[in-house]
């Protein structure tokens, strides 16, 4: 699988850039499934967050994710799959061309990544394009760090482990995401970390990582 981890979406010409090549096409042609399950772990998301991402309202920052102009937009609900079997939503995820994780709390989306097997149907989508906001990019990291957990059912702060580095998402955007809280943020964890803003991206592919900027990031730990 390849990532584009973000903190606010595909918010600037040179993310876009990065989108499309890690695609192979154009926006326009490529079909997406749209994953909300992170909203509900969180207790600042509900039903009208999950819905503008879900309606891809191009008048919200929402414009950024789903409202790109996908050629198919879909969903794909975690909690529902354990219930309604393998042979029929598997198909559905091997048929997409980009999966778009939006944010919430990332150790629930983790939960339901595994419980519903996504998480180890992973490994065999090596084409498919991952793009996740904010708890949809900081998933694929080995810890979020406390200082990120909303979630009460949440063991700790662990979560998929499919890219070696830490994020620190939203940097500067609120007064509890400033430069120093990152640096503290980083200071209990044991992983290499950044601290990224919101025109800010990460790519992995093949175990490459890079970073996509038109704003301000930092490498907090070497």
């Amino acid at each position: 699988m390849k990532l584009l981890l973000t903190s606010g979406g595909v918010t600037n010409p040179s993310i876009r850039a990065a989108l499309v090549g890690l695609l192979g096409k154009p926006i326009g042609e490529c079909r997406a499934l749209c994953i909300p399950t992170a909203q509900w772990g969180h207790p600042m998301c509900g039903p009208a967050s999950v819905r503008g991402f879900l309606a891809a309202d191009p008048a919200s920052d929402w414009r950024f994710l789903s409202g790109l102009g996908w050629a198919s937009l879909g969903v794909l609900e975690l909690t529902a799959l354990p219930s309604i079997g393998a042979e029929r939503w598997v198909p559905w995820v091997r048929e997409a061309d980009v999966l778009l994780a939006d944010g919430g709390d990332a150790t629930y989306l983790c939960h339901w990544m595994r419980e519903s097997g996504l998480a180890g149907l992973l490994p065999s989508l090596p084409a498919t394009v991952w793009v996740g906001v904010s708890a949809g990019s900081m998933v694929m990291t080995p810890r979020i760090g406390d200082y990120f957990v909303e979630w009460p059912g949440a063991p700790d702060d662990r979560t998929l482990g499919l890219v070696d580095f830490s994020i620190f998402p939203h940097l500067d955007l609120f007064p509890s995401n400033t430069l120093a809280h990152a640096r503290r943020w980083a200071a209990g964890l044991d992983t290499p970390a950044y601290a990224i803003d919101e025109q800010t991206a990460i790519s992995v592919v093949d175990g490459v990582t890079e970073v996509i900027s038109e704003g301000q990031w930092t490498k907090l730990r070497p």
